[in-house]
């Protein structure tokens, strides 16, 4: 196993170098891969040249593919189901991801982890994302909040993030909507995090609405300020990146309106809905 894994932060990120990608992964490479996944939960994977099926190999040692439910619901019906495409023209208004998140919240089991491969940057240098660790998001809380979140669940519904981007649905249409717990057990380190994003999550379940939209103002305030738990990757053309999102969010920075970028995403299903802690 010739690579190496350097972290990014003490707490979140890492860059791993001496892999190719494209190549098929012997067991053990895989198996440490994981490791580190879990340890990490950001794995930056540089100066890779991969088709769209190698893309798609080296996730599937991990799990099997989600379809994204843009194509289950007729929204998008051209391309290959389990790649989503985030083509962003240099006249863009608008970009993929731009608000804190973790991907599609919305479905009953949701991604376990999202591998994001990026071909072209900005020429103006921009287009770095932002991660953070929930766990720690989690551990800054106060005891009392912590108490208080404890048990409570939250509605996630994907028409919130389509109306972001001016899509409404059609008669026939529909998008996952689903009710998991403010605070999960991640399902394979056994570790609390919080699970709550601006994107999905529309209200906290059994609280009068401005208690729970004060609540989560103030929580997602709280994690998009606070650098102590987020890492910034700043990608260059051929950079894959894996991440848990069942313990991270993450936001693209959008600093280079008037240039292009483009990236393809695979994501792998989880096994279970999220259970809380």
């Amino acid at each position: 196993m010739n690579f190496e894994i350097k972290t990014i932060t003490p707490v979140i990120g890492a860059e791993v170098t001496g892999l190719d990608l494209a190549e098929a992964l012997q067991d053990a490479v895989v198996k440490a891969l994981r490791e580190a996944f879990l340890k990490h939960m950001v794995l930056v994977f540089r100066d890779q040249t991969l088709t769209r099926d190698q893309h798609k190999q080296f996730a599937r040692y991990f799990g099997d593919l989600h379809i994204h439910p843009s194509h289950r619901s007729g929204l998008n019906k051209t391309g290959d189901p389990e790649i989503f495409v985030i083509d962003t023209p240099p006249d863009a208004r608008q970009s993929n991801g731009e608000a804190w998140h973790s991907d599609v919240s919305c479905e009953e089991i949701p991604p376990m982890a999202s591998l994001l491969y990026v071909t072209r940057v900005p020429e103006n240098g921009g287009g770095d994302t932002m991660f953070a660790n929930m766990y720690e998001a989690y551990q800054e809380l106060s005891e009392d909040m912590q108490q208080l979140l404890q048990g409570k669940t939250a509605w996630h519904d994907g028409e919130i993030d389509l109306r972001n981007y001016g899509i409404r649905l059609r008669a026939g249409q529909a998008y996952p909507r689903a009710s998991h717990p403010v605070i999960v057990r991640h399902p394979e380190t056994g570790r609390p995090l919080l699970f709550v994003n601006g994107s999905f999550t529309s209200h906290i379940e059994g609280l009068p609405k401005w208690e729970s939209d004060m609540l989560l103002a103030g929580l997602y305030d709280f994690v998009a300020r606070n650098a102590r738990i987020q890492c910034r990757v700043k990608w260059t053309p051929g950079t894959l990146v894996m991440w848990d999102n069942r313990c991270v969010q993450h936001q693209a920075v959008r600093d280079y309106a008037g240039y292009a970028r483009y990236a393809e995403r695979v994501s792998v299903l989880d096994v279970a809905r999220p259970a809380g802690f």
